[in-house]
């Protein structure tokens, strides 16, 4: 890939260069000293990977993302020199468009973890080319379940760039009644996990969680799913997280997530696939539409980033295609009607 680095220090810069240079698959297009240098930089030579600083002089990480996804939209990997330190604006960037963050290898030192990084992310970005629709596979009776969950409603969202502001968005709006449970599969770091837990508590009116292995979704809360391996329900209706399939270019996917909600949730519920880029849960929303559940994607227009929305709508996986600003208000009503009535369709 041809990769730009924006970053203010003279040592992180260099230590990238020496990274991607050592690697020998990827070359250096261009850098950028802030962000307004990288904006213009990015329309005169876009690139097809941004590895984006924060903290800048000037326009910082977070408004160079937002105008880059504007003017000459491509991929951008936040890399951070502490996570903590960092977090709001880490989340502020992937709201703006940013797919992932990594912390900034050190002179010296292993940079295993943003090679494999830019590893995952040059397969998305393959994955993101449009194909042809494959014959579903018949799905696998699952087992009966042993011990119903406590939710008789789950709502489950799937977002990756621009997530985790449509999903700040997206909970804010919900009311602190709201009947069901709230599952969100976001593409990020399992480092960053715990803090986007934290940020989308302090927007929500509902409490919010990692999800806990053999807890059951309860209502009137929201789960997060970790970072390092793929969500699921299992066939008792409880929070499971796998490795499998180990080869996935999303970690965690939506794909699997909705894959196994469609095979073990036995109560009405709906999905919704928000911004982001490639295809992962275009896939798992089309099965759950065939399976009887309602399914929703965000529009072009209000996402950051129309490429996971887009292959769905594509596939017809989706009932509805509404802006972000009207989900929360859909999902209400869906959740009302359906434990009214039983029913998951409108």
């Amino acid at each position: 890939m041809r990769i730009a680095i924006v970053n203010d220090m003279m040592l992180a810069v260099e230590a990238l260069r020496r990274a991607l240079v050592a690697d020998g698959r990827h070359t250096v297009a261009w850098v950028a000293r802030d962000g307004a240098e990288a904006v213009e930089k990015c329309e005169a030579d876009t690139p097809d990977l941004i590895l984006m600083d924060l903290i800048m002089p000037g326009m910082d990480g977070v408004e160079a993302t937002r105008r880059i996804m504007e003017t000459a939209p491509c991929a951008i990997l936040v890399v951070t020199a502490t996570v903590e330190g960092n977090s709001t604006r880490v989340y502020e960037a992937l709201g703006a468009g940013a797919i992932d963050a990594v912390e900034t290898p050190a002179l010296g030192k292993s940079a295993s973890m943003l090679l494999v990084k830019l590893d995952l992310i040059e397969r998305r970005i393959r994955a993101s080319r449009p194909e042809q629709p494959a014959a579903e596979r018949p799905r696998e009776a699952a087992n009966p379940a042993t011990d119903r969950p406590a939710a008789r409603f789950l709502a489950a969202l799937g977002a990756s760039a621009g997530g985790p502001a449509a999903l700040a968005d997206l909970l804010a709006a919900l009311p602190a009644d709201f009947p069901g449970a709230v599952a969100i599969v976001q593409h990020i770091d399992a480092a960053f996990v715990p803090g986007l837990v934290t940020w989308l508590g302090q927007k929500s009116r509902l409490p919010v969680a990692e999800a806990t292995d053999g807890s059951i979704p309860e209502p009137g809360r929201v789960y997060v799913g970790g970072g390092d391996r793929h969500l699921t329900l299992d066939t008792n209706g409880r929070w499971r997280h796998v490795s499998e399939p180990r080869d996935s270019i999303y970690l965690p996917s939506i794909d699997v997530f909705f894959q196994s909600m469609a095979l073990n949730w036995r109560r009405p519920g709906t999905a919704v696939l928000l911004t982001g880029m490639g295809r992962d849960g275009a896939r798992g929303l089309l099965g759950l539409r065939q399976a009887g559940f309602t399914t929703i994607t965000q529009d072009r227009a209000s996402s950051a980033v129309y490429g996971m929305p887009k292959a769905a709508a594509d596939l017809g996986a989706a009932v509805h295609v509404l802006p972000l600003d009207a989900i929360a208000a859909r999902l209400h009503q869906l959740a009302g009607d359906a434990l009214r009535t039983g029913q998951t369709n409108s």
